[in-house]
């Protein structure tokens, strides 16, 4: 079990020094943006306070990129977080096509997102 005290005095003392204010964000979280240092766009997924400032974890080809605010510029456009239903729901019997050996016919025990599919 955490001991959540612990925890939050290290939270705590991570923030900006006592006296100044915490600096605005550049862009919001799903929010397009394009990454200076490699010359692509990608989606804010992630923001997080460094001692250089908020950093942002960018999602790009694929990749995550983690920059700081100055390596970004914002686009304003927001990524829609709708995802399409399953096609088969948990504990349905589905039939696939194997080429190997096994029966085709399977329970659908667990759905997991997998390359945007």
């Amino acid at each position: 079990m955490i001991n959540q005290v612990p925890n939050l005095e290290t939270c705590w003392y991570l923030s900006p020094p006592w006296g100044q204010e915490i600096p605005p964000l550049e862009v919001s979280l799903l929010e397009k943006v394009y990454v200076t240092t490699t010359k692509s766009f990608g989606y804010c997924c992630g923001v997080e306070w460094s001692a250089k400032g908020w950093s942002y974890e960018i999602v790009s080809s694929n990749d995550n990129l983690t920059v700081l605010g100055r390596e970004i510029i914002g686009t304003g456009n927001l990524q829609l977080v709708t995802k399409e239903k399953p096609v088969f729901e948990l504990g349905e019997l589905v039939e696939f096509r194997f080429h190997g050996d096994g029966p085709p016919a399977r329970i659908v025990q667990g759905i997991q997102l997998i390359c945007d599919s």
